[in-house]
């Protein structure tokens, strides 16, 4: 931690709210109980449920953004888009006007600035939710991804992503990435994570999950995800699979369309469903649905989000899971195409759904679901029955027991000095060498050679690290390395290119950053112009690793499956063979001009003698 602040002392007021939320600890209890068992702690759950209005019931649904670091005084501008998009100021307002279940952070709505400021803001979220005549405590989520997705980022330990940890293939490493992560989020007062993501990623031009999975092997991707599930899980937190029934092979990013999955039903069970299988076997709390239409799962061609055939008489029936199953936000346009916004709750319920997540409008959301049970569209029961799943999981996580989270708790574990080891090994054997002609890598730091560092610059995606270059540069000079950082973009102009190549003169090695290199991209020119200096060029796969079937002119290539500082810093060592390359690909490289030709096969990878 860069700092330490000491908790606000507890008034008189919090500490009646805690005995309140202790009142309803010793009603509802708060032990571990399989989901769907016959328990007295159900019966202490229904009983909570049956003293709540059915407008507490239906809040206990939703789970909702809110602009603000804090609960109770958000800064204008926050309290601004709070009352443009929600009709409500704060979280605090949100949550006694709507009595929502849930809160969901985004790093772009101002929830996650720093680590203290996070457990104040969740601190603040439950002490509103416990100081009410019926307490409940919320359940706070995130989208921890990890790799290219990530809501809170330094100081706070900032593992691999899936793709990456699917290179190093150690499932080992994949739990102990989720236990450090599940810890730091758990002394956050975050308790439930949007991760890890289960689809297999068999489409090179799926522009939506890509490195966000661990591969395109059903079963190795299956592993990873159990052995994640298992980690954050005994770290306490929900674990989330994520998009049932698989995002793998799509062409369209659901945020803005409706892809179509055009997987047999014999394909879907053995390409999509092992992982899925998997987290259930390993006693996953939730699972997030996809706005994707599959036809042989549902001939109806509704997005899945909204199918009762592939909710209930695939996911509940066939493969008998009995957790919580929440939607992908219900902003996303995929889920939007066919039904306007006051339909999609109501017909996600219907299909089985428990959680609705951030709906764009939470008025028009709320209040259909209301009138669906007001007018015997959905039954009362039918909603208890997902109220008494998400209140189950509130209960084995512990909130209703200890909701709160301390400073102090947050300094012995948020970015500690052992968590940031642990993701720096992690790191290193997940980098991949995909070329090195003649031997080039490692280079040598002897005598201090000269080396240009160039490419795509992409903004964090925490908004914390970064950017890219800049953070190789200063890796290789502290491992002895001269350097100088020219950031040349995404799509680097003529003039870019004619500056790269003109400092390019006299450097013994130009490292470039590539970032998904497309048939007519600039960065192609880049990288051969350099080349054709006859320095050495090494590439540097910032995100998807297929970048190398579409360059050519180098002399070595790494892939990182990220951009994120832990894993440019990894990639910085290997460059300087302060390690070894160990990681493999996970997804196979196809020829750019005949996808039926490999390249790389998956398993590929090189290292050093």
């Amino acid at each position: 931690m860069h700092h330490r602040a000491t908790p606000t002392t507890p008034s008189r007021r919090t500490l009646l709210t805690v005995t309140a939320a202790a009142a309803a600890a010793a009603a509802v209890g708060g032990t571990t109980t399989p989901a769907g068992a016959a328990s007295g702690e159900d019966r202490r759950l229904k009983r909570l449920i049956a003293r709540m209005s059915l407008e507490e019931k239906v809040g206990q649904l939703f789970v909702m953004r809110v602009y603000g670091h804090s609960a109770t005084a958000p800064d204008q501008a926050d309290v601004d888009a709070n009352l443009k998009e929600i009709g409500v100021r704060t979280a605090a307002e949100l949550i006694a006007k709507y009595h929502v279940g849930g809160i969901i952070y985004f790093s772009w709505a101002h929830n996650t600035r720093d680590p203290h400021q996070i457990a104040d803001l969740s601190n603040g979220i439950q002490r509103a939710a416990l100081d009410r005549p019926a307490p409940v405590p919320v359940l706070i989520s995130t989208d921890q991804e990890h790799g290219i997705v990530a809501r809170i980022g330094e100081p706070a330990t900032l593992m691999p992503g899936a793709m990456a940890l699917g290179a190093g293939g150690s499932r080992a490493d994949a739990r102990r990435a989720a236990r450090v992560a599940g810890a730091e989020l758990a002394a956050l007062g975050i308790r439930q994570n949007y991760a890890p993501v289960a689809d297999v990623n068999v489409n090179p031009a799926n522009p939506v999950i890509g490195v966000r999975s661990f591969g395109a092997d059903p079963q190795a991707v299956a592993g990873m995800v159990a052995a994640q599930v298992g980690g954050y899980q005994r770290a306490g937190i929900a674990a989330t699979s994520k998009h049932f029934p698989g995002h793998g092979d799509t062409s369209v990013d659901s945020h803005y369309g409706l892809p179509t999955i055009t997987h047999t039903r014999e394909q879907w069970r053995t390409l999509d469903a092992p992982p899925f299988r998997a987290a259930i076997a390993a006693g996953i709390d939730s699972i997030m649905t996809a706005h994707i239409v599959v036809p042989a799962l549902d001939p109806s061609e509704d997005p899945a989000t909204l199918s009762r055939p592939i909710l209930t008489g695939i996911l509940r029936e066939q493969l008998g899971y009995t957790g919580v199953v929440v939607t992908d936000s219900l902003g996303m346009e995929g889920v939007r195409t066919k039904y306007g916004d006051d339909r999609v709750p109501v017909l996600a319920l219907k299909a089985g759904c428990d959680q609705l997540l951030n709906p764009p409008k939470l008025s028009v959301a709320y209040h259909a679901v209301l009138e669906a049970v007001r007018n015997g569209e959905i039954s009362e029961a039918r909603i208890e029955e997902s109220i008494l799943r998400i209140l189950r999981l509130k209960a084995k996580l512990g909130l209703f027991h200890e909701p709160y989270v301390t400073h102090d708790a947050v300094d012995r574990t948020v970015g500690t000095r052992g968590h940031l080891a642990t993701a720096d090994r992690i790191a290193e054997r997940t980098t991949t060498l995909l070329l090195n002609e003649g031997g080039l890598l490692p280079l040598s730091p002897a005598g201090r050679p000269n080396l240009l560092v160039v490419g795509a610059d992409v903004a964090s995606p925490s908004g914390t690290t970064g950017p890219p270059t800049a953070t190789l540069a200063a890796a290789l000079t502290e491992l002895g390395f001269t350097t100088r950082v020219l950031p040349t973009g995404t799509a680097p102009t003529a003039t870019k290119i004619d500056e790269a190549v003109a400092a390019a003169a006299g450097r013994d090695a130009v490292i470039v950053g590539t970032y998904n290199v497309s048939a007519t991209s600039s960065q192609r020119t880049l990288v051969s112009r350099l080349a054709a200096t006859g320095v050495p060029v090494v590439t540097v796969s910032l995100r998807n690793p297929y970048d190398i079937a579409r360059l050519g002119g180098q002399r070595a290539t790494l892939a990182t499956y990220s951009w994120t500082d832990v894993e440019l810093r990894a990639a910085a060592r290997v460059i300087a063979g302060r390690a070894h390359p160990e990681g493999r690909l996970p997804v196979p490289v196809q020829s750019a001009d005949d996808p039926a030709q490999v390249l790389y096969p998956m398993g590929y990878g090189l290292t050093y003698p």
